[in-house]
């Protein structure tokens, strides 16, 4: 029975393990290398080795309510889109709130993590720290929980750019990047279209003289300001998830892709990608195609070759006088501490049990939380995974043999593979719902929506036809919160909140629109009675007398 785990990372996949260890009455420690917790979250003006960065401007691309922990909601007043620095004030209150500091050693790395000798006995692992005076430290723990994330090692392949020592100017990959004040007046080439690529081209187009985008295979880029002005993904619901299962593939491509270039034709944008709108994740930006339009921002096929200050694409184009190179080219994965026997290899990905466990260990005592890549948010989907695992470790969950795990994990990676575009760099992608509907089932926490609807309809109202918050996985089972239900009663005055900046009277201005409307009605119904009665006399007492009704 595992009664002490080590977590590894205080990020938000580390501090809702640490919850989760809490609640099944377990004992965790966690140790965090840096001197705050948040991981990638927290932000430095020098980027630290080995660890997460990111810049100064950074907002979350993940509406607030589809971020947060199930039952601990972030506050009203907090913008739909967050800022880095709210993002970590959510995480310090969510550690003070439910009393995790304690368990937190910050400053202190692991530079080891082995099975202990007896550990076909015992499934116990030997965790060697080291603190920040370098004195290394060994501990026993009956479990271990890796959060460490897959931001931390950027891939700069340089091979991949012939000539790139005869460059004349600066290049970095996007993980040191903080900001553009280097690039005044400079010509820029970002590399790469994700996320990241997308943010650092707007960004510096707005300082550089010219900013230029070059993009392999494209991407299908969306806005996070959707339909009557609400967060995109206030539309990923129960109801949608269903059409998606439902409805043919190719229809659904066909219809996003449709909605998408309604907005602006991603072909004429030079954006149009060689994959399918649902075969890959899309990069989520406003202003991008702003400034495309505005020619701030000009977009270039695969950059082919460096000739000095001279860079030449695919398509045989060239710019001249480049002053600077931004590799936004993705991360690799590592987990250093680790053995390679630890861990099993699927494919381009690291092969885990339900993305959670690697399926070759003799004992299931070692989890990785958070390592996942989906069109969600990873707090909540890292949150499930942690209730998950704890229960695994309790021994409330029995897990099905190695070899069945291990097909099951082969299984997953063909799907994986089979319906999404992916590669070494981007190794994992799951549907959202699906994931979390997945984990919660066996948990014992997946709402049940034919319940709701015979013994609690306006709740089963929200549920189905409402984005999947994290909310709804605390409604039932394990680990119930009595607040779920008013969190999701009340999860759009949570988004309209923060916008409530300029108070309006609002039944006023409902009464002029009645009174002007009225008016309307009445000017258009006189009119057309004059109307009739100049062009025939006859015609109005004819009418009114058929409804008997005496004309003087």
């Amino acid at each position: 029975m595992v009664h002490t785990v080590a977590v590894i990372g205080a990020g938000p996949s580390g501090l809702t393990s640490i919850k989760a260890c809490l609640d099944e009455g377990m004992v965790p420690t966690c140790f965090e290398s840096s001197d705050d917790m948040g991981g990638l979250w927290k932000f430095k003006e020098v980027s630290e080795p080995n660890r997460a960065s990111i810049y100064r401007s950074l907002t979350i691309n993940i509406w607030k309510e589809m971020m947060c922990y199930s039952d601990f909601p972030i506050p009203a007043d907090y913008p739909n889109y967050m800022h880095h620095s709210k993002i970590l004030k959510y995480f310090r209150m969510y550690a003070e709130h439910f009393k995790l500091l304690q368990h937190i050693r910050f400053q202190t790395s692991v530079k080891r993590v082995r099975q202990r000798p007896d550990f076909s006995r015992t499934g116990q692992w030997e965790v060697v720290t080291e603190n920040k005076d370098g004195q290394e430290e060994r501990h026993v723990f009956d479990a271990v929980i890796c959060c460490s994330g897959h931001f931390n090692y950027p891939n700069l392949p340089l091979k991949d750019f012939p000539g790139i020592e005869t460059f004349e100017g600066k290049y970095f990959h996007s993980w040191d990047y903080k900001g553009p004040e280097d690039m005044y007046g400079k010509r820029v080439v970002v590399i790469g279209i994700g996320n990241s690529g997308g943010d650092i081209a707007v960004e510096g187009s707005r300082v550089a003289e010219q900013v230029y985008l070059s993009t392999r295979s494209g991407a299908w880029v969306i806005r996070q300001v959707s339909d009557n002005g609400l967060p995109v993904d206030r539309f990923n619901t129960r109801f949608f998830h269903i059409m998606l299962k439902l409805l043919p593939m190719s229809f659904l491509n066909w219809l996003g892709e449709k909605k998408l270039n309604s907005m602006y034709d991603h072909a004429m944008y030079g954006l149009k990608p060689k994959h399918r709108f649902f075969s890959q994740i899309p990069v989520i930006n406003d202003d991008l195609p702003f400034k495309i339009l505005s020619g701030a921002v000009i977009v270039k096929p695969n950059l082919r070759e460096i000739r000095g200050s001279t860079v030449v694409f695919d398509d045989g184009s060239t710019v001249e006088n480049v002053d600077m190179i931004v590799f936004a080219t993705g991360y690799n994965y590592d987990f250093p501490y680790l053995t390679n026997n630890a861990i099993y290899k699927s494919g381009h990905r690291v092969g885990l049990y339900k993305l959670v466990l690697p399926p070759n260990l003799e004992h299931p005592t070692l989890a990785i939380v958070g390592f996942i890549h989906s069109d969600g948010a990873i707090m909540p989907q890292a949150e499930m995974q942690a209730r998950w695992v704890a229960r695994v470790f309790k021994g409330h969950k029995k897990l099905p043999s190695n070899q069945a795990m291990i097909k099951a994990v082969e299984k997953d990676t063909k799907a994986i593979e089979k319906n999404y575009v992916v590669s070494k760099l981007t190794p994992i992608q799951v549907d959202f719902v699906e994931y979390m509907d997945s984990l919660a089932k066996d948990i014992g926490v997946q709402p049940s929506l034919l319940w709701l609807f015979l013994t609690d309809f306006p709740l089963f109202w929200r549920v189905f036809w409402g984005p999947v918050t994290a909310y709804q996985y605390r409604l039932m089972g394990p680990g119930k919160w009595n607040g779920a239900r008013r969190a999701i009663f009340t999860q759009f005055d949570r988004m309209f909140q923060p916008l409530k900046t300029r108070q309006l009277d609002a039944q006023q201005s409902s009464t002029i629109r009645r009174l002007i409307k009225l008016s309307l009605t009445i000017t258009a119904g006189g009119a057309a009675v004059y109307y009739i009665h100049v062009r025939n006399p006859t015609t109005i007492p004819t009418l009114l007398s058929k409804l008997h009704i005496q004309t003087i």
